[in-house]
């Protein structure tokens, strides 16, 4: 199963191109696609999730046209958008229920077997009879992954699934995702880096709508070894180090700014290697 977008673009009438000329091979596995707010994400995704229309381009999956035989997609997709809403006062037994009815599982017995399984394997079993608006963001999320799995999908679209979770959570969703990409295509849209290098083995990062990167996040990270230099400064040298350097990131340490640089060679001036990770990746790609 492989998910192949060729050149797709898409312009809002605000005159915003959230999509240009996107090309991406998305094989099974998890797949991340890496991006700030406001990159394309999100557009790119509703579109292969069939939600909205592309100007241009192609997507199939497996032989199927992703953009025209919607039906067809509709019942080899599980979807879990950035921010989904559900019914106040109904339990996550019933409301599972409900969405496999929509997802075509007609048959009760079969419907009552695969809520049931599907409440066990995201550990939701002892809270099936609480309303899932009163859950914790981590129980939403799992509810979330439980409804996107209705009808066992081949694709899977998780869009910004781990923001607002604590530690604890996050760590709980990361190998919930990790065991359901053994065997289908999941793609996890975020803006996190740290999700991406914890969970896939492939990512795209996207800047204004177009692709800036594809590839393995360690081969990204081999790209940069001896070039990024990082030094400890002031706050009040920022300013000056941003006008002779290319600073691709900077966090504070204790109090005091860390600053990373990108440079073909030692720069000097008190620098020393870094050994590069995913958020240099990141910067350096967006910044190029």
């Amino acid at each position: 199963m492989e998910l192949t977008i060729r050149n797709l673009s898409k312009t809002y009438p605000n005159g915003v191109k959230a999509l240009d000329d996107v090309s991406l091979d998305i094989p099974t596995g998890m797949y991340g696609l890496l991006g700030p707010n406001g990159a394309g994400k999100s557009t790119l995704m509703r579109t292969v999730a069939t939600l909205q229309e592309a100007d241009t381009g192609t997507a199939t999956l497996d032989g199927i046209n992703v953009l025209e035989q919607k039906d067809e997609v509709r019942r080899l997709l599980g979807y879990l958008p950035q921010e989904f809403g559900v019914y106040a006062r109904i339990s996550a037994q019933k409301m599972l229920d409900h969405l496999a009815v929509l997802k075509g599982i007609t048959n009760k017995s079969n419907r009552k077997e695969a809520v049931e399984a599907l409440l066990q394997r995201v550990n939701l079993w002892d809270h099936r009879k609480k309303a899932v608006s009163s859950y914790s963001g981590g129980m939403r999320q799992r509810f979330g992954i439980a409804q996107a799995l209705l009808g066992d999908p081949q694709l899977i679209i998780v869009d910004e699934p781990t923001a607002g979770l604590d530690p604890g959570e996050r760590n709980r969703f990361y190998n919930l995702l990790s065991e359901i990409g053994e065997n289908v295509i999941v793609i996890l849209s975020t803006h996190i880096v740290e999700d991406v290098k914890e969970l896939c083995s492939k990512m795209a990062i996207i800047h204004e709508g177009q692709v800036h990167y594809e590839g393995q996040p360690s081969a990204a990270m081999s790209e940069l070894n001896g070039k990024v230099w990082e030094k400890a400064i002031t706050k009040a040298e920022i300013g000056d180090y941003e006008n002779r350097f290319q600073i691709i990131s900077s966090k504070l340490v204790a109090g005091k700014p860390i600053i990373h640089i990108l440079n073909e060679e030692n720069p000097g001036d008190g620098f020393v290697s870094s050994s590069p990770d995913l958020e240099d990746v990141f910067f350096s790609k967006i910044m190029a």
